[in-house]
């Protein structure tokens, strides 16, 4: 075993092929691929806690769910090495779902408690609502992560 293998041995999780960062829209579906799975660990983890701690609070420790899963995914999968330890990707990856979190708080709450009453939605609103705020961080998101979280160093 060469010092290169043995060292990407001893490196958890393993780094993304190379190859992804020079195709972006290979990355991008990786992204989505992986981010999905996080997303459903987030939703269903949501559904599981509402009945315990309500749908506001619900939405929040849910999204923290999803975000280790995403980490690790993001970092497994996606991107490639940038050369910082993992605490410091770890605060940034933090820092961009910071602001993620904050879209699907606001989007997820306002479609379920203000828009779909007024238009007289009640269909698993809150799942709905739910859904559709964790989908619209997916773009501002990967660009977060591509030129903050993941960056080469």
């Amino acid at each position: 075993m060469t010092m290169t293998e043995e060292a990407q041995v001893l490196t958890f999780p393993p780094a993304a092929p190379a190859a992804a960062e020079s195709r972006p829209a290979i990355l991008f579906l990786r992204f989505l691929a992986a981010g999905g799975f996080a997303a459903l660990v987030n939703l269903v983890s949501r559904y599981l806690l509402t009945p315990v701690i309500g749908f506001k609070l619900s939405i929040a420790v849910a999204y923290l769910f999803g975000m280790v899963v995403a980490f690790i995914l993001f970092r497994t999968l996606v991107f490639a090495r940038s050369g910082a330890s993992v605490a410091a990707e770890s605060y940034r990856f933090v820092i961009v779902n910071l602001i993620a979190l904050t879209l699907v708080w606001i989007i997820s709450v306002a479609l379920a408690s203000v828009a779909f009453p007024a238009i007289g939605f009640t269909w698993h609103a809150e799942d709905v609502a739910h859904f559709i705020g964790t989908c619209i961080p997916a773009a501002t998101s990967f660009i977060g992560h591509s030129v903050y979280t993941f960056r080469k160093k």
